[in-house]
């Protein structure tokens, strides 16, 4: 037995046997030590009278250990000096900073190049003997937190392996929500393919329904669906989630994070999903997450809810029931409306992305960061916290597109239809939408659709003399836009058609390119005989 390794209370044994005047070798035997291990003990004791003396009355363990400490010192064996020992005071530096060993041997490779040849074996230990030498500081203290019923709830999502979703027809990746509620550790759990925000607050909602009321306090991760920005200061600024924000507002709970990389901080429900995962799930043999989850509801109440919590030593259930539901904050009386916030810029075109959509705002924003509000039937969009565009949620195509928020004489352009424009022209007259369709039909390959366009901008400016204009520009079969444009600017609607004369009853003389004059009978033109 070393000097090192000395159990004071058996050298107190050792001097209660020697004062009986017990024999050496039956004191070595009756201690289970080699007798010259007893022999070493006993000279180093005997010198100081501590061996002598009232068998009822022993000298203390102070006094034993300042004797052997005296007597028998310390020695570091001759094996035991590193190879890391000139680089000693740097190392030292790094583990009063918190560097694990991997980074400490990372730097100072990097550092020293082929001057340090050391191992990172041998860095490993060098650090556990400086911690060693530090002792134990106030940070190395675990606190364990006491919570009053109803006053917290810890809240995370644990990977589950992949598992049979019937929308899709295949297996996916699965995760496990899970709340735990800290006084009972009666938890709520939940199956879900996704970590979404949208994803995210339903599971609270039934979390919250399930529970029959609400925790003072929910303590989740730093996940993005929670926590937009995290703080790794005191004084850092913690940014929540704004969809996760508005739920804490509607249910009226307070929202406390987790430091970051420190998951002790919510042990319980990192403990509760370390529990379901290898209790639950490493037995489980169904691959549908239907019955899955089924089978995950019964087990949280029948098996996790009545077992024996290691921590509390009460049922969770029995604790829930009996004690925390009641301590709960009650339920709003109205349905929650989940609400999803995101950020994002406005695209070249004047839209936004959102669930696979695209909803416009005021062109002037283009390249502006916007912030997207979603229900289960709006999008609403806001600008510097100002409302800019609201649109309904679903609708037919992937735009949803307000002409107001487009360029003025830009906005009809994105109407690709002929027959819209047709129809459009139609309103200033039967006349137009005549001429209209015969411009496109003017030409058998190439389109016209963009001539048609601009003619109905340019005569819905002047819709009275629409009609004239079009009859005019088709009796002279000019299908151009800026034949159309001419007729206007020069007042040429104003001026009557030439007289039509059918064949047979006299010579016609007709524009070039116009149409044959019987194609004329259906307009109202005057009809005359002109002589031979």
């Amino acid at each position: 037995m070393s000097a090192s390794r000395t159990d004071m209370h058996r050298l107190q044994e050792l001097v209660r046997l020697h004062r009986k005047e017990t024999g050496a070798r039956k004191v070595a035997r009756l201690l289970g030590m080699s007798p010259n291990t007893e022999r070493k003990y006993r000279e180093a004791l005997g010198p100081s009278g501590l061996l002598t003396g009232d068998a009822g009355d022993l000298p203390p363990l102070e006094a034993l250990k300042a004797e052997v400490e005296r007597r028998i010192p310390r020695s570091v064996p001759r094996h035991q000096v590193s190879s890391v020992e000139p680089w000693r005071e740097e190392i030292s530096a790094l583990v009063s900073k918190g560097a694990e060993p991997k980074a400490v041997f990372d730097r100072l490779r990097l550092k020293h190049g082929e001057a340090f040849v050391g191992s990172h074996s041998a860095v490993k230990r060098m650090c556990q003997r400086l911690r060693r030498e530090l002792g134990v500081s106030a940070k190395d203290v675990v606190i364990r937190v006491e919570t009053l019923p109803g006053e917290v709830a810890q809240v995370d999502f644990g990977y589950v392996g992949k598992l049979h979703d019937p929308a899709l027809g295949c297996k996916r990746k699965a995760w496990l929500f899970l709340m735990t509620l800290s006084f009972s550790r009666h938890m709520f759990g939940a199956i879900v393919f996704d970590q979404a925000a949208e994803t995210w607050l339903q599971c609270h909602v039934a979390a919250f329904a399930k529970f029959g009321g609400v925790p003072d306090t929910i303590v989740p991760d730093n996940l993005k669906a929670a926590v937009i920005r995290a703080a790794f200061g005191i004084d850092d600024v913690c940014e929540l989630n704004r969809s996760y924000r508005e739920l804490a507002r509607y249910y009226d709970f307070k929202v406390d994070p987790a430091p970051p990389r420190q998951p002790e901080k919510k042990g319980k429900v990192e403990s509760g999903v370390k529990y379901a995962k290898n209790n639950f799930f490493k037995t489980n043999t169904e691959e549908d997450v239907t019955v899955v989850r089924i089978d995950l509801a019964k087990w949280v109440l029948e098996i996790a809810g009545e077992r024996i919590h290691g921590t509390t030593g009460k049922r969770p259930w029995e604790q829930f029931a009996n004690v925390e539901r009641e301590a709960l904050e009650p339920l709003p009386t109205t349905p929650f409306e989940p609400v999803i916030w995101k950020k994002t810029k406005v695209h070249d075109d004047v839209h936004v992305p959102f669930d696979g959509r695209a909803y416009s705002v005021p062109w002037r924003l283009m390249g502006s960061e916007v912030w997207i509000r979603a229900t289960a039937s709006t999008v609403a969009v806001y600008h510097d916290d100002i409302r800019v565009a609201t649109h309904a949620r679903k609708g037919v195509g992937r735009f949803s597109t307000i002409d107001e928020h487009l360029p003025e004489h830009r906005a009809d352009l994105r109407h690709r239809n002929p027959a819209y424009w047709v129809a459009r022209g139609g309103e200033m007259g039967d006349d137009v939408a005549d001429y209209l369709q015969e411009v496109l039909d003017s030409d058998p390959v190439l389109s016209k659709l963009r001539v048609i366009q601009e003619m109905v901008l340019f005569l819905e400016k002047n819709p009275t003399r629409a009609e004239a204009t079009c009859r005019r520009a088709s009796f002279y079969g000019n299908f151009t836009y800026g034949g159309v444009k001419r007729i206007v600017t020069k007042d040429l609607d104003l001026e009557p058609l030439p007289t039509v004369v059918m064949p047979g009853y006299g010579h016609l003389k007709r524009p070039r390119y116009a149409r044959r004059p019987v194609e004329l009978l259906g307009l109202d033109l005057e009809t005359t005989h002109e002589p031979h």
